[in-house]
């Protein structure tokens, strides 16, 4: 028992690998190991009853954080524009645009991907949309099928890091920080991760050409009635909608300072990259609208389909991360109005009714409750195994590592991603950060940094072989058998899950290249958060010494301006009270002589 009592967090700890093992779900296996090692440390006198008091007060306080409405909101809001056909749309037009380059497919699909991570957030309706629409369009064309696994796979996985990702709500909440700053600090590194999804495919598209073959001229079906594609007529809407938006991100400040009424000298780069794309697209929808109304026939059929159809999914992001990141409204509210504007465009285009939006809150109400459940469930081992100084073993087993900074972070990213082939971003976020968090903090490391990179390696969980997630709602979707495809009529064989597993590996290996990349560039994040406000406390400390001798020389004898008598002789001793009074002490009440000297010994050294 002594062993037990001097190790009681470990123990404990390993009580939970041991219940998780078992095969119980984690949310009771958190609560349970919590509570047998509660009433049993409390039997062995390792902490006091009073701890389990504590337990009502934390579980009440989970389900009055605002913070956590959140995910449901955002849910439901891709829940919606998954059902009401915009992934569909999405991917059938930006494969036309894109069709006739070499890979241009794989290419649709990630910003298709990074797209619909914008709008949903939801990593499983993302890939089981790109697989049943584009998968098969792939294999129609000959693309290799390790390569169309793997790219529907990874770009559903941008749902992870993309804003307004679920994942970054929960490290917000675990560490104990804005959720709007992790948005702020995730949106470069995400953009970055799409990038590198397109230079992968690009490096294909070079050196293994068969492997991504572009659409034959047949398959391009918005063409003009003389032949022609319509690429220059979108050529130049967009290259008129580009330039609003870069003269929009140049003089952005000069916007604020119009806004505000005070000047402005520096605007964040995500506040310029959202607005500056909302009012780039509002120039696009405007053109577009009036060549529609007027029938002046400016724009080619490709161009007017194209505007339409990625206009919605762009006022939204906007909608959402704009008003986030402008601070117009908190996550929650953005996540509201997301939520709502979704409901809209859905009847709007009447492609969503009754039966399916029963089907979007019964998805978003377990998906919400399981949420709880985990947080409830984790925050009894929490309270359990803070009260028993697992905080201070797990910092004794972390902060010795070697290396410093730079080693504690190489160590957690490699444990992080080891446990992400058996456990989700779920359990990752409610077991393990917890843990870590106060060990970062405590080695001055920014903890929405910290955050942030967290995020990108559990974005790993759901391609890892053979157990990522991603990997399996592709597998649902994806052929299993010989099938005849309905537009060639040839015979197409089914894609193994070998080659849904090989088709993964390279994105995962990316996956890593880009959380090698934060740990080596921190500005990557921090660089697009708002400046800290940095206070001089010796300044504020000379300021507050200032004004009190002031006071002091204003009241000083002879300064009184409301006095009605002379002041007498500042030498002069003070008269003896009258007897059955106290006399006034010497120094004025301070316990000095000089009440600056006396205000300066309360401050203590903080205000030297």
């Amino acid at each position: 028992m002594e062993f037990i009592t001097s190790n009681y967090a470990p123990v404990m700890f390993g009580g939970l690998i041991i219940f998780l093992l078992l095969g119980f779900p984690v949310a009771f296996s958190l609560g349970a190991c919590g509570l047998l090692f509660g009433f049993l440390g409390i039997e062995l006198g390792v902490f006091p009853s009073s701890v389990m008091a504590w337990l009502p007060q934390r579980l009440i306080g989970i389900m009055a954080n605002d913070t956590l409405l959140a995910v449901p909101f955002f849910t439901l809001m891709g829940l919606i524009m998954e059902r009401s056909g915009m992934a569909e749309d999405l991917l059938d037009t930006v494969g036309q645009v894109f069709g006739p380059l070499r890979g241009g497919l794989a290419l649709a699909v990630v910003f298709v991907g990074a797209l619909l991570a914008a709008t949903t957030g939801v990593v499983a309706a993302s890939v089981i949309s790109m697989g049943l629409i584009s998968l098969p369009i792939m294999l129609r064309y000959g693309y290799d099928r390790r390569l169309a696994s793997g790219v529907i796979a990874a770009s559903g996985t941008l749902a992870q890091i993309i804003p307004p990702s679920l994942v970054l709500i929960l490290m917000a909440d675990q560490l104990g920080r804005s959720v709007g700053e992790m948005y702020k600090g995730a949106f470069v590194p995400a953009f970055i991760l799409v990038g590198l999804y397109v230079l992968w495919v690009v490096i294909l598209a070079i050196f293994k050409p068969q492997s991504v073959p572009a659409l034959p001229p047949e398959a391009r079906i918005y063409r003009e009635d003389n032949g022609s594609s319509g690429y220059a007529s979108l050529a130049v809407v967009m290259g008129i909608s580009t330039a609003a938006s870069i003269f929009l991100a140049a003089h952005m400040a000069d916007v604020h300072t119009w806004w505000t009424g005070t000047e402005v000298l520096d605007v964040p780069t995500d506040e310029k990259v959202v607005t500056a794309m909302c009012g780039g697209t509002f120039i696009a929808f405007v053109i577009a609208s009036i060549n529609r109304v007027l029938k002046l026939g400016m724009l080619s059929r490709l161009a007017e389909r194209v505007t339409f159809v990625l206009i919605p999914p762009l006022l939204l992001i906007f909608l959402v991360l704009g008003t986030i990141f402008l601070g117009i409204a908190t996550p929650t509210e953005g996540g509201a109005m997301g939520a709502m504007a979704a409901l809209v465009m859905g009847f709007a285009r009447r492609r969503l009714d009754m039966p399916l939006l029963k089907q979007a809150l019964g998805a978003t109400t377990r998906l919400a409750s399981f949420v709880m459940f985990i947080m409830i469930g984790a925050t009894t081992f929490s309270l359990v195994f803070q009260a028993a100084d697992g905080p201070k073993w797990v910092e004794h087993l972390l902060a010795s590592l070697p290396g410093g900074q730079v080693g504690f972070l190489i160590v957690v990213n490699l444990m992080i991603f080891f446990l992400a082939f058996f456990l989700d971003y779920f359990e990752l976020s409610f077991i393990v950060v917890p843990l870590l968090g106060p060990v970062a903090d405590k080695m001055g490391i920014d903890l929405i940094w910290f955050g942030v990179l967290l995020a990108m390696n559990m974005q790993t969980s759901f391609m890892h072989p053979p157990f990522g997630f991603a990997l399996f709602f592709l597998r649902s979707v994806a052929p299993d058998k010989p099938y005849i495809d309905r537009v060639t009529h040839k015979a197409i064989q089914p894609v193994t899950t070998m080659q849904i597993y090989k088709g993964a590996i390279p994105f995962v290996l990316i996956q890593l290249i880009m959380v090698s990349l934060l740990i080596t560039f921190p500005s990557l994040v921090t660089g697009s958060l708002d400046k800290k406000v940095e206070v001089n406390m010796e300044a504020v400390g000379a300021q507050m010494m200032d004004a009190l001798q002031d006071a002091e020389s204003y009241g000083a004898p002879g300064n009184d301006p409301f006095a009605s008598q002379p002041a007498p002789d500042a030498e002069q001793a003070p008269a003896p009270a009258p007897e059955g009074e106290l006399a006034p002490p010497a120094d004025g009440g301070y316990g000095s002589d000089d009440p600056a000297k006396a205000l300066q010994d309360a401050m203590g050294s903080d205000s030297k």
